[in-house]
């Protein structure tokens, strides 16, 4: 029989290895790194991803967000784009200014110029950028717009160069999504496999969420009285969604009229149409973004055909009928990954 010391040393032993065990195994389950921010001067950010070692990376992020609102932000009054705007002309420091420019010139000719970057003019004239509302003036409509047109510019991986005075680019309808893409490849290559970043309602998500469960992006209600609440939600995994909808940002005309922030490079005036949110998810949120914007403009009917005969992209429509009664079309790829969650 044992004695009482060896006793004592074993059931020691024991409880030292359950434990190590139990040490591990808590070591060794998921656990959520959520890091919250600020970016292009007042849009907040909110990052997810699983990490069981915790490793904080805001302090890289933010770099990140820097360097690329000092390119493409025109907040900044020094930024890359800023200074083309002043000057027509700019050699890149930045690795972003190309990208965003060859992915615009790809969504403008796939969409016949329903989106369009260089609508800066009609943007700030509309009182939707840096400049005050002119109101229907339709000859300083038509004025504005000989500065619009993509074929205008000319650019390589160096540089970019304006072939007309005056023009000015705008990139508010897909910098976000390029600014989420360019966080989320960052924590790609630093092994994470379960991410969720979205900035300013855009996002772009991989694996899983904490639960263990696919991340669930809600969808929201396109109405001004009704921020905040959802119409429906959707699984988004490996893909980038974005919506756009003219609900939130919107002026008053003087007669009280309402003009939308989306803005028809076509005809210079703000688009108005039953189709009242537009999402798209497309494989970066650099795409889904400027989509989303172009089908705002497209409409329904156009904005599906485009969907339809692209089967990299699929979309959520919310639009209203004859009564105004909101409907929803949803691409047929797109279906299985809908939670309905419809608002009362």
């Amino acid at each position: 029989m044992m004695d009482k010391n060896t006793r004592s040393r074993i059931y020691l032993l024991v409880l030292m290895i359950a434990i190590f065990v139990v040490w591990r195994y808590r070591q060794n389950q998921p656990k959520e790194v959520y890091l919250q921010g600020i970016t292009m001067g007042v849009i907040p950010y909110n990052i997810k991803y699983i990490d069981p070692s915790q490793q904080n990376y805001k302090r890289e992020i933010d770099s990140l967000l820097v360097d690329f609102n000092q390119a493409l932000s025109t907040y900044v009054p020094d930024s890359e784009i800023s200074n083309f705007n002043k000057t027509g002309t700019i050699e890149f420091d930045f690795p972003y200014f190309y990208d965003v420019l060859s992915a615009s010139e790809e969504v403008y000719k796939k969409t016949n110029g329903a989106f369009d970057p260089t609508v800066g003019p009609l943007i700030d004239a509309w009182g939707f950028g840096e400049g005050k509302l002119i109101g229907p003036d339709s000859s300083q409509v038509d004025s504005l717009l000989a500065y619009v047109g993509f074929k205008k510019i000319a650019y390589d991986k160096n540089g970019l160069k304006s072939q007309q005075e005056s023009l000015k680019l705008n990139f508010s309808a897909i910098a976000k999504g390029q600014a989420i893409d360019v966080v989320f490849d960052f924590l790609r290559t630093q092994g994470y496999e379960d991410i969720m970043v979205e900035i300013g309602g855009e996002v772009r998500a991989i694996g899983k969420n904490l639960e263990g469960n696919q991340w669930t992006i809600g969808i929201e209600v396109p109405d001004e009285s009704r921020i905040g609440g959802l119409f429906d939600a959707v699984y988004l995994d490996d893909k980038g969604m974005a919506t756009s909808g003219n609900y939130r940002n919107f002026r008053v005309l003087d007669d009280g009229r309402k003009v939308a922030h989306t803005i028809n490079p076509s005809t210079g005036y703000p688009q108005l149409q039953t189709l009242l949110s537009a999402t798209v998810l497309a494989p970066n949120c650099m795409y889904a973004d400027a989509y989303a914007t172009a089908c705002m403009v497209l409409g329904l009917e156009e904005s599906k055909r485009l969907i339809e005969a692209d089967d990299s992209l699929e979309a959520y429509f919310i639009y209203a009928d004859d009564s105004g009664e909101m409907i929803t079309y949803i691409s047929s790829g797109l279906e299985q990954w809908v939670v309905s969650n419809k608002a009362e």
